[in-house]
């Protein structure tokens, strides 16, 4: 029987439960000098410019074809409460600069709607953010502005790997 791992799901927001097989491993490391205290800083919310931050992600395994990020929150009231989903980034690409999305990536739909960043603003306790890079086995080659949903349902079906990051914000 395999086994799978729900990674995205809550009420419907993604079009119900989506699953990424056990056997893909969490073997990516994710780092941000920004978190250096795995605190969220403002500067990276509504609370300041809102600019994307930068991360630095290793250990992409042999066969990457091209990797994705998802920043999502873990505690919101609906999940998941996606703020950023970015494809289609260079297999050889190790970060993201802060307020950049890399050459020839592309940007799908959040749940606010836009193909963008969208700084979080937390307002009721504590959040748990998530920035996740998945290893792919292909390019997806979707477009700009996909629909959230399709875009996750192809990183999920083509994940060789993947990482994470988490941080922490008050408001």
């Amino acid at each position: 029987m395999l086994a799978a791992l729900t990674l995205v799901s809550g009420c419907g927001l993604v079009g119900g439960a989506t699953t990424i097989s056990a056997d893909v491993p969490n073997q990516m490391t994710v780092t941000s000098q920004v978190f250096n205290t795995h605190r969220f800083p403002p500067a990276f919310t509504c609370h300041g410019p809102g600019h994307s931050p930068s991360l630095h992600w290793s250990g992409a395994p042999q066969g990457t074809k091209s990797l994705a990020l998802l920043v999502d929150d873990a505690s919101a009231p609906i999940r998941p409460y996606i703020y950023w989903i970015v494809f289609d980034i260079g297999s050889q690409t190790t970060g993201i600069q802060a307020g950049q999305v890399p050459a020839g990536a592309r940007q799908a739909d959040n749940s606010k709607g836009s193909d963008r960043y969208n700084a979080p603003c937390p307002v009721n306790g504590r959040h748990t953010y998530r920035f996740t890079v998945y290893a792919l086995s292909r390019t997806l080659s979707l477009p700009d502005g996909v629909a959230m949903k399709t875009a996750w349902n192809d990183i999920a079906q083509a994940a060789i790997a993947r990482g994470r990051l988490q941080t922490t914000a008050s408001p």
